[in-house]
């Protein structure tokens, strides 16, 4: 029997109270969904997208031999059966995931079909561009009205395309400033789902979708002072790292923690291009310090440093700030040293001293917690470094030679000290 008709017979037993069974509907109402349910709901979507697919791909197998009325009946078909499907959905089975997130991501995909098959039929001009953006403006008011993580998931790859399309592969006669207008039309579901459904496999899947997009598309606004661009960068990976170390995302592994895993890795990766002698000779030598306030970069990256400054502030004002994770204090030291590469070649020996100082760090914090994946990406990052100079540099072949040995027997030494320790505490 289900559970709606075993308590009712319970309370009427006498055996819970009215107030105990109103409880444990209640917590089994924000229960994580079972195994099976969210099967049901991957292979729901799944099943929608291949009938649409289905459809789409038996209309034009005959498409040609259709006359035009047909060719446009055709078009609305998947259109209209999609949202009926969708009105039974909201009028029978609203409360039913599976069905809303199959019924709806049957009905984005009717309406991106529908929109291509009209334009080829009545010769619509326009481009890829136009078309991704009037498919995600319509497959907008869904994710509010069918409640539909699916198609949030679908809507922001949407406007990441069209965001990569627009001004990627189609510069410089286009921008797609518009994307900063879609993507936070689509906040509103995602802090919903994060309030609601903090552990739904969705709201994992947005967790990586929505930094990669940022990441992928504020390089759109790259232009005469792309400079600038590295400390717009820098500044959202400081911003994704200390989201990542927040309440929520800080005991997560790194599988479910997205914010971390690209802010850490997008902070070491500027760090390490910057530690050539060639962007700070470019920036003291092309940077047009009369237009600099009217470039869309310098105040991308004003507006993004303030941005990651303030929820730093936020994030620790209430704990010691002797515990602010070691990346989050890069920050401060990258906008000085940014500073000064205006004016000096100093700038890459402090980008370089930085990039030493967080692996020793890293080690030893570590070290002090018997950690063994900190320990070794402190050491990784050490390595990596001394690879780079070990390639930049004219050293002969035998210094390099030992300089290899050195890092594997540190590399053996650190992880045998830890492990040996670890048996030690266990006897």
């Amino acid at each position: 029997m289900g559970l709606n008709k075993d308590i009712p017979e319970l309370v009427k037993a006498g055996i819970i109270t009215p107030e105990t069974a109103l409880r444990i509907q209640e917590f089994y109402k924000k229960k994580p969904e079972s195994t099976s349910n969210r099967l049901f709901v991957v292979f729901g979507i799944l099943g929608a997208i291949l009938v649409g697919l289905g459809i789409i791909l038996i209309i034009a197998h005959n498409w040609d031999e259709l006359p035009r009325s047909s060719k446009t009946i055709f078009a609305f078909f998947p259109l209209v059966a999609a949202q009926v499907i969708c009105g039974y959905v909201l009028l029978k089975k609203p409360n039913s995931s599976a069905w809303r997130e199959s019924a709806t991501s049957l009905l984005v995909f009717a309406v991106g079909a529908c929109l291509a098959l009209v334009s080829q039929i009545y010769h619509v001009p326009g481009n890829l561009s136009s078309f991704l953006l009037t498919w995600m403006l319509l497959c907008l008011p869904l994710i509010y009205i069918m409640k539909s993580s699916m198609t949030a998931l679908l809507y922001i790859v949407g406007i990441t395309y069209y965001a990569a399309e627009t001004s990627y592969f189609s510069y410089p006669n286009q921008n797609s400033y518009i994307y900063w207008l879609l993507l936070p039309a689509v906040m509103p579901q995602y802090y919903h789902l994060f309030r609601k459904s903090a552990k739904s496999n969705f709201l994992n899947v947005e967790n990586w979708l929505v930094p990669l997009s940022l990441t992928i598309v504020l390089g759109t606004l790259s232009g005469g002072a792309g400079e600038f661009m590295f400390l717009a960068y820098f500044s959202l990976f400081s911003l994704f790292y200390t989201i990542g170390n927040n309440d929520f995302f800080g005991e997560k592994g790194l599988r479910n923690n997205p914010y971390k895993v690209i802010g850490s890795l997008g902070i070491l990766i500027i760090l390490f291009t910057l530690s050539f002698d060639g962007f700070w000779n470019e920036l003291r030598g092309e940077m047009n310090y009369a237009s600099l306030f009217t470039s869309l970069e310098f105040w991308a990256a004003l507006v993004l440093t303030l941005m990651a400054l303030g929820y730093l502030y936020f994030q620790q004002r209430e704990k010691p700030w002797r515990d602010l994770p070691i990346l989050s204090l890069v920050l401060l030291s990258f906008i000085i040293i940014f500073s000064i590469g205006f004016y000096s070649n100093i700038a890459v020996i402090l980008i370089n001293a930085t990039l030493v100082l967080i692996g020793i760090l890293i080690i030893i914090k570590g070290k002090d917690k018997d950690h063994l994946g900190t320990l070794n990406f402190g050491l990784s990052i050490i390595t990596t470094w001394i690879l780079i100079r070990f390639f930049n540099t004219d050293l002969s072949f035998v210094i390099r030679g030992l300089l290899l040995m050195a890092l594997g027997i540190g590399f053996f030494t650190a992880n045998y000290w830890i492990l040996k320790k670890r048996k030690n505490n266990e006897q």
